[in-house]
């Protein structure tokens, strides 16, 4: 096996959904995902701190964009405001490439209790950075958490409809749809 090959990342990735989708998360090991890949087990571990991170990497990716947008948002800018500038700031990692995947992971995702609490956790630490960041902008905490909230399930839901697309869709507008809903349907409470 050759010491160093490029792409390693990308290799591992696809190794382990075509495994995954062939025997289930559950059977297949760190191991046979290197192998497949051609490389090693510690090349595994370099790129991936564990086996269903193969399925949710980026999400490090999203939480920086989130803080720094809200962070460098307008200072006029309301929470929710704020919320729509972190969502539309990580359209980009939605591109054609990483679309490629995305129905295969929702999928596997679903599947899988493990990966699907898993998927809970992350949107549940999704919506704290949403938090955080807007309580370092001195919004309100109640504020604060409600637009976190709120911010991550548009995020989730907008990747939901992005990843089922036969096709790459535009993530901004599915983003925008999503955030537009916030309003309507907290209105429709108070009703």
């Amino acid at each position: 096996m050759a010491r160093w090959q490029p792409d390693a990342h990308a290799r591992l990735e696809e190794a382990a959904l075509e495994l995954f989708t062939e025997r289930g998360f559950e059977a297949v090991s760190t191991a046979e995902i290197a192998g497949r890949a051609g490389l090693t087990k510690a090349t595994f571990f370099r790129h991936f701190p564990d086996k269903p991170e193969v399925l949710f990497w980026g999400q490090d990716l999203i939480a920086t964009t989130f803080r720094h947008a809200i962070a460098d948002g307008p200072a006029s800018a309301s929470p929710l405001e704020l919320v729509r500038v972190a969502i539309l700031a990580v359209a980009p990692v939605f591109d054609a490439d990483r679309h490629r995947h995305a129905a295969t992971r929702q999928r596997l995702i679903t599947s899988s209790a493990t990966l699907h609490e898993r998927a809970v956790l992350k949107r549940a630490a999704l919506a704290r950075t949403i938090t955080d960041a807007l309580q370092d902008r001195d919004v309100a905490a109640e504020t604060a958490e409600l637009a976190g909230l709120a911010g991550a399930a548009a995020f989730g839901a907008a990747y939901e409809h992005w990843a089922a697309s036969p096709t790459c869709r535009d993530f901004a507008d599915l983003g925008r749809r999503e955030l537009d809903r916030i309003p309507r349907a907290a209105a429709s409470l108070a009703r």
